[in-house]
């Protein structure tokens, strides 16, 4: 085995460790949103990413920009897009200088559920990685996401 080798195998193990945090967190969340609003993960991410929109230069995303930010391709997102709609917690309206443009607004029912949901997300969040730092080969990468919070 060289010394490429070694890195290698610690760079692999130091992404399944990253893996596994990130699929207890996300599981974690997903349970709670659903037993208590009726979410999944994906659908609170795209209502807290298009609540942070505001009128103004940049203030609205195009869709692949809330694609990336929501981590789903153009298409999935569109259909994510529409189930919210659906369930009137999203509105969609042409551009006003740009024809061709949709905007995508989280509507006041969309906001209260938001508001509602924003403390069991963080409250999930919380437990979740409470739990992972049990394990010793969580343990750091839990403490480097938490230190990220002062960081911001």
């Amino acid at each position: 085995m060289t010394a490429t080798d070694t890195a290698l195998t610690g760079l692999a193990q130091g992404w399944c460790a990253l893996s596994l945090l990130h699929g207890r967190i996300e599981g974690h969340i997903e349970r709670a949103l659903q037993a208590g609003h009726g979410l999944s993960v994906r659908e609170y991410s795209l209502l807290d990413v298009l609540s942070r929109q505001h009128d103004g230069e940049g203030g609205h995303l195009q869709m692949k920009q809330v694609a990336d930010a929501v981590v789903l391709s153009q298409s999935a997102t569109t259909r994510l897009v529409t189930r919210l709609e659906d369930r009137g917690l999203l509105t969609r309206y042409l551009c006003p200088t740009d024809r061709r443009g949709i905007y995508t607004n989280v509507s006041e029912e969309g906001l209260r559920l938001l508001e509602q949901a924003r403390p069991t997300n963080d409250g999930a969040l919380r437990e979740a990685l409470d739990e992972a730092a049990k394990n010793p080969e969580l343990a750091p990468l839990v403490r480097t996401v938490e230190s990220l919070d002062s960081a911001v």
